[in-house]
Formats: C-alpha cells, structure tokens, sequence
C-alpha cells in the first residue's frame, strides 16, 4: 500500500480542483447545437486538437496492457506505438476529406461515399466494438489500476476494484454530459502534461534502480529486439508489419473515437498541424510504458520488486519505487490517463447514436432536442460500461495484446473500405456496403471459433483458422475483403460523379485543392520529416 506525504494530496487535491476549474469553464459556455456539443463548435485549435488525441488514445489499456506487455514480450508491441507516421497520414491524407465534407461521424463520410446501408452497418459495428471492448477494457484496467496502486483490498466490506472502476466511470460520465466536446477537449489538455510527467519520472526512477539501459538490455535479452523471427507463434515479422499497419490505419485514420477531434478542428490546417502534434507526442509511449514493463520484469528478476501478473508491472512500480512528494504527480497521471479515455469514449459513442441513428430516423427533431438525446446517450453507454465490467474479469493476463487480437478482427474490412474508397473513384456503393458486412462475417467467425475450439476437430479446417497466427489471419483477411470489394465493382453500378464529388483524390475540386494547399508551410513539412526519421532510428535501434 502506497503512503501518501501530505504534499502527495495536496499535489493530487490540486490536480482535481483544476480539472473542475476546466469542466465548470466547459459547461458554461453555451451549446447552441450539435456542432457545439459533439465537435466543439468546429473551432478547436491544433494543440487541443493533438493533445486530445494523445490523451484519448492513452487510456488504462496502456498503462495496465502495454507495461504488462513489456513485461510478458518485450519490444514486440512497440510496432503498435510506433505508429506516428499513420496519425500523419490522417492529417496530411484523410483529413482534407473529413474536415471539408463537414461530416459528424465516419458513418456519415461511408454514406456519402457509398451508401446509407454502409452508413448504419458502420455505425453498428462501432457502437458494438466499444461498448464491449473499448468501454469495458477500459474501466476493468482502470479498476486494476487503483486497487493495485492504492494498495486497498475492500471498503466498506466490497472489493475495491468495483468501487474504483464504478468511481472512475460516474464521475467521467457526469462531466462528459455535462460539458461536451468541449469538456473533453481542454481536459485532455491539463492531463496530459500530468499523464507524461509522471509516467517520464517512473522510467528515471526504474532505469537507475536496473543499472541503466545496457543492464535493462542484458537482463531482457532476445527481448529487446523489435522483429521476430517469421516463425515467431506470436509475432512473426511478416504479420506484424503488414498486421499491425492495418490495425493502425483502422484505428488513427477511420475510428470515430480518434477521428472526432480533428472533425472539431477549425480549419484543415489547425487539423493537419493538431496530428503533427499527436505524432510527437504518440512517440513517448514506447519509452514511458513499454519501457517500464522492460523495467519491472528486470527487477524482478534481481529480486527487487515482485508481481503475480504482467498486468500489474506498471502499478507495482508506481507503489515500491517512487518517493514522497512524488506519488501524487504519478497518480494523477494515472486518473487523468483513465477520465480522458474515457471521456472521449463516451463522447463519440454518443455522437454516433444521436447523428447515425436517432437524426437518421427522426430527421425533424431541433438542435436542442438531439443534445438532450446526446447526453441521454452518454449516460446509457456509462450505464452500458458498468453492466460489463463482470466480462473483463474473464480476460487473459496480458490485457493489451488482447485488445489488439479483438481489434486485428475488427479492423481489416473497414480499412480496405476506408483506403479503397478514397484512393479509388471505381469502387461502388455496393462493393463498399459488401466490404464491411464481409469483413465483420469474416471476423467474428475467427472470434466465434476461439471460443470454441476445444470443441473443434483438431485436425479440420475450422481448427485451422482458429490456429492461424492472429497477425496473419488480420492480413489474409485485409486482402481477402480488398478482393471481394474489387471483384465487387466490376458487377455493380458506380456511383455518380455528383455523389463523389470532393471524396476521392480523383474528384477534389479546384477550390479544394486550393484551400489544402494554402495552409501549408515548410515547418509542416520539416516537422513531419522529424517524426518519421526518429521512428526510423527506433526500429536502426532496436531492430
């Protein structure tokens, strides 16, 4: 159990009063509509924008997960943190396309570029993948977390996980309501200074305790590397560059939940130089929680600190390692990390419910009547997140690669529909609808069978796909949809060139191209050149 010094609380009791500074600030300015309350009124600036995407995506899944997979597997995850030249795809790439179509959601920009069936199959799929992978993981870790921090067993006779994580979600949930986008927005930017300094002050403590980074190395050994051998069992070089790719793509360049912020941006440019942002920063977390992992699993190996899961090397460093007067800076990093993930998760969920669904079927209904469904709609997903937590307690010990498994099924069809569709003025409305209905059937087969497979004929077909490496059965199944969506178009109608029109590299207008052009300078493009070279000495590095 940590011992907190009076200046622990006080730096934590500091943290909350400013967070309730922000969401008081948030729910005082006035929401006239929906543009206000989901997107923030799309007038967010490039540092909100690329804080708020840093703090969406580092979530408890990170601080649990990926420091459990230090721990378990070394670097082999660091593929998936690495990927800071994927956000600067989306600014550089799709973003033009979102911003300028003024679409709410993703489901929105499929249905203006395919079809209304594409619009509410997306938003389906979404929805579901959230609520029971997003949501739930999010809170199960976040419980994990504080009980293994705080050191707390039970209060008042229940386990203290169900009252941290029921905690964690009430609270998010009531300033999410409350304040909106824009709540979500500039709280993301007080806690990520909050998340990166205490996370940087662990990696310090823990490297100097180790010996340094020749000792971390030496103890990790074959760990350390970042390409595995091709008949690795679980991370064979071939699947994790192309695998992890398209997990990335999926997730930083068509996901509602990283997307929605620069949909707020109030200008292509402040959205352009808000990812430039988010690529710097999407490069800490190899070092300040895959690091720390590497860390914990050295010293345990020295006999310095001991843990019964690789889920708890990052909170079992937090409460044996750091002083007094420091541990109240590290946990409210740790909170901040768990609110704005939240949040954010809260926020789009509620944003495809009210703009796909509710808006669709009820076309007529005011601005103020959808921001009432709005919040209506955050609080079921709140209500959603709670009744779930139970499944989390079934999941396997390394809580990040499990994420990644679910989503290396979830993600293949809707980036083939995503980069086809935007590439391709070819591609129909059709082969895009039949595209993510084959690649969720295609997927959730895969799922189906994992849990059923000792109940599979280890000899038969079924069992073989269940036995395919998860990587490469992400990528088989990425050109598997790609062919079917290509096969696809050449039987069905395209759609027409007003439908297109601005969607697709082949129909930008001249005015558009214009409006990219005029908001580029050379510090973009000198900034953008930076992030992809440090992440190509990473991999020189630890190749």
């Amino acid at each position: 159990m940590i011992e907190f010094s009076s200046l622990d609380w006080i730096v934590l009791a500091g943290f909350f009063v400013l967070l309730l500074g922000v969401v008081v600030w948030s729910v005082m300015q006035k929401e006239e509509d929906t543009a206000d309350y989901f997107l923030a009124g799309r007038n967010a600036g490039w540092l909100v924008i690329g804080a708020s995407i840093f703090a969406s995506n580092i979530g408890s899944e990170h601080l649990v997960g990926l420091s459990g997979a230090g721990a378990e597997s070394g670097m082999a995850m660091a593929h998936w943190e690495l990927q800071s030249w994927i956000i600067i795809m989306l600014g550089w790439i799709f973003a033009p396309f979102y911003w300028s179509s003024k679409v709410y959601t993703m489901p929105e920009f499929l249905e203006r570029r395919y079809s209304p069936a594409s619009r509410t199959f997306l938003s389906f799929i979404s929805l579901i993948s959230y609520v029971l992978t997003k949501v739930s993981v999010t809170v199960y870790a976040g419980g994990v977390v504080l009980k293994t921090v705080l050191g707390i067993d039970t209060l008042f006779g229940v386990d203290f996980f169900w009252i941290s994580a029921l905690g964690l979600v009430v609270i998010t949930g009531i300033y999410t309501v409350l304040g909106g986008m824009k709540a979500v927005l500039w709280t993301s930017v007080l806690q990520t200074p909050v998340l990166i300094i205490g996370s940087l002050v662990i990696l310090f403590v823990g490297l100097d305790l180790v010996g340094g980074i020749g000792e971390l190395e030496r103890i990790n050994g074959e760990q350390m590397h970042l390409i595995r051998s091709a008949s690795d069992p679980n991370f064979p070089w071939p699947g994790v560059i192309f695998g992890s790719f398209i997990i990335g793509f999926w997730y930083w360049c068509t996901d509602q939940y990283i997307v929605q912020r620069v949909l707020s941006a109030k200008g292509i440019q402040a959205a352009r130089r808000g990812t430039i942002f988010a690529g710097y920063l999407k490069l800490l977390p190899v070092f300040i929680f895959l690091f720390p992992g590497m860390i914990a699993y050295a010293l345990n190996a020295k006999g310095i600190v001991t843990y019964d899961s690789p889920d708890q090397a990052f909170p079992t460093l937090v409460s044996t390692l750091l002083p007094s007067g420091i541990k109240g800076v590290v946990i409210g990093g740790l909170i901040a990390a768990l609110m704005s993930s939240l949040a954010s998760l809260f926020n789009s969920s509620a944003t495809l419910f009210t703009i796909d669904f509710y808006k669709k079927f009820k076309p007529q209904s005011s601005e103020k009547h959808l921001l009432h469904v709005g919040r209506i709609a955050t609080i079921t997903v709140v209500i959603l997140g709670i009744a779930w937590i139970p499944v989390m307690q079934m999941i396997a010990n390394v809580l990040y690669e499990y994420l990644q498994l679910v989503q290396s099924l979830i993600a293949p069809g809707i980036a083939v529909v995503f980069l086809l569709g935007v590439f391709s003025r070819r591609i129909t409305p059709t082969a895009g609808f039949v595209g993510l209905v084959s690649g969720f059937v295609l997927g959730m087969l895969r799922l189906l069978l994992t849990i059923f497979d000792d109940q599979l004929d280890p000899n038969g077909f079924l069992h073989s796909i269940v036995a395919m490496n998860w990587l490469y059965y992400c990528t088989m199944l990425f050109f598997m949809v790609a062919a079917i969506v290509v096969v696809t178009s050449f039987f069905t109608k395209q759609a027409s060139e007003q439908q297109i029109s601005g969607l697709t590299y082949g129909s930008i207008s001249a005015a558009q191209r214009a409006e990219i052009r005029a908001g580029i300078d050379k510090w973009d493009i000198i900034h953008t050149v930076i992030i992809v070279g440090i992440v190509v000495m990473v991999y020189i590095r630890f190749w």
